[in-house]
């Protein structure tokens, strides 16, 4: 696998973050490496760690392949993506209580207007409110991948309900369990604090009618979803009650919670289910996951929601494109993380290049996730790239395309011994009364050979992910 950054050697010697790394791997012959796969493998399945794949006809509750050779970062280069990916949610959460107020970005000619307000994302319903501490995403996983020492590029934002940050914590869990010495031997920043940030971050955001302690929930649309274990796995490290719809009711200006002791108030809801259904006299009224009367109780100040119904308009991957632009705008800076280069399809002359360069182009639809409805020109066949170019040109506007970047890689366990992989990373910044980000994040691997889709849904695993201590 040539022409890619490989971040673990240099040619053919050891870069310094895997210094230790090296005699690890020598020492562990095929056997030791086969069994501690085995038992990695039987921990995820007694825990309970699995992820579901809609329309899939296979184990519903199937194990994300995790691979135990870790992926390494020096502090320095650390603080540079701690620096740009908090200077990045800030800006995504100034720009989402600018658009749902005087809309000065929009003014300003900086973004086009029909980008924002026409976009299905962008909930009407919530304009002119001023969430807590004026923060509309609490949770912003930002998606970054490297094609070299120091060039690292944000791939998407995702600002609704980003998840895997349970794999992150599970990931290290386990290998602190399997290989001890190697956490002896080298200064690995923690992780595992992150749930004790979490519940601060959203304890903070608590509405002004709170009074004393918040009560903190997580919403779940329940164990059908594929993230459903993510949900009792956070609220059962917060220390705070896991709901689902039913479980919450309006009573007065209130959202209160049936317990076996009686109605409890709720300050804070962490909600893991989307915009359309969480109040069905607001959104969508077939919905039966959500608290009918919700949207009237944040409104008027008696529930923080997290993250804010209409968050999603950020991450939206046409809006992603002037995301630099924010930052000047908002803060006044310049970007520390850069953009990769994005032809919006919407436009005459970037679809006129897309269409003609559709088979060196990965192109994505500006609401997809998942690794759905993409098309990777150049691991895409003659017959599949002709079939998209008509979707292509039946809606230009539902499209964003972006050349094949050449992903960094890192050595991963496969079954003849040990080969480069594709990889990226999601560290999840908390913002509240302040923003915080832990030394790590999820890096996602593609474990098959050449492939540039990491996503879990689409055959992709996880690493643990360090930061080396200064």
């Amino acid at each position: 696998m040539t022409g890619y950054f490989n971040e673990m050697y240099d040619g053919a010697s050891v870069r310094p973050p895997y210094a230790r790394l090296g005699d690890w791997v020598n020492a562990m012959p095929a056997e030791l490496r086969q069994m501690k796969q085995a038992e990695a493998e039987a921990l995820f399945r007694r825990i309970g760690i699995t992820f579901a794949v809609y329309g899939e006809g296979g184990d519903p509750d199937r194990l994300i392949p995790f691979d135990m050779f870790p992926r390494v970062f020096t502090g320095a280069e650390w603080a540079r993506l701690d620096r740009g990916v908090k200077q990045r949610a800030r800006a995504l959460n100034a720009f989402l209580v600018d658009v749902y107020g005087r809309g000065e970005i929009v003014r300003a000619g900086r973004i086009p207007a029909r980008l924002v307000y026409q976009n299905d994302a962008y909930e009407k319903a919530v304009a002119g409110i001023v969430p807590p501490k004026g923060v509309y995403s609490h949770i912003v996983g930002i998606d970054l991948v490297r094609t070299g020492p120091d060039e690292f590029f944000v791939l998407e934002d995702n600002c609704r309900t980003p998840s895997g940050v349970s794999y992150m914590l599970e990931n290290r869990e386990i290998m602190m369990r399997m290989f001890p010495a190697l956490f002896r031997e080298n200064r690995i920043a923690p992780v595992e604090n992150y749930p004790e940030i979490l519940r601060r971050t959203l304890a903070s955001v608590a509405p002004k009618k709170c009074n004393g302690e918040p009560t903190v929930v997580i919403l779940t649309p329940g164990h059908f979803n594929s993230a459903y274990y993510e949900h009792s796995f956070l609220a059962d490290l917060m220390g705070v009650e896991l709901v689902e719809g039913q479980d919450l009711f309006v009573e007065g200006e209130f959202v209160w919670m049936r317990t076996t002791e009686g109605p409890r108030r709720v300050d804070v809801i962490y909600r893991r289910i989307d915009d359309a259904f969480i109040d069905p006299l607001c959104f969508r009224p077939d919905s039966m996951l959500g608290v009918p009367g919700l949207m009237d109780v944040y409104r008027s100040g008696g529930v923080s929601i997290c993250s804010a119904p209409g968050a999603g308009v950020a991450d939206d991957k046409a809006v992603y494109t002037y995301v630099p632009e924010m930052i000047r705008f908002y803060l006044g800076e310049e970007p520390i993380l850069n953009n990769v280069p994005t032809w919006q399809c919407s436009k005459a002359d970037d679809l006129k290049y897309v269409l003609e360069h559709l088979a060196e182009l990965v192109v994505k639809e500006v609401h997809g996730s998942g690794g759905y409805g993409m098309l990777v020109g150049p691991k895409s066949t003659a017959a599949q790239v002709a079939a998209f170019r008509e979707r292509l040109i039946a809606d230009p506007g539902n499209y964003i395309a972006q050349p094949t970047l050449a992903l960094s890689t890192t050595p991963t366990f496969v079954e003849e011994g040990i080969a480069p992989r594709h990889v990226d990373l999601r560290p999840y910044c908390l913002v509240g009364e302040r923003v915080e980000l832990v030394p790590g994040g999820l890096t996602r691997v593609a474990l098959t050979e050449g492939s540039l889709v990491v996503n879990s849904s689409q055959g992709g695993g996880v690493k643990d992910t360090w930061v080396l201590a200064e």
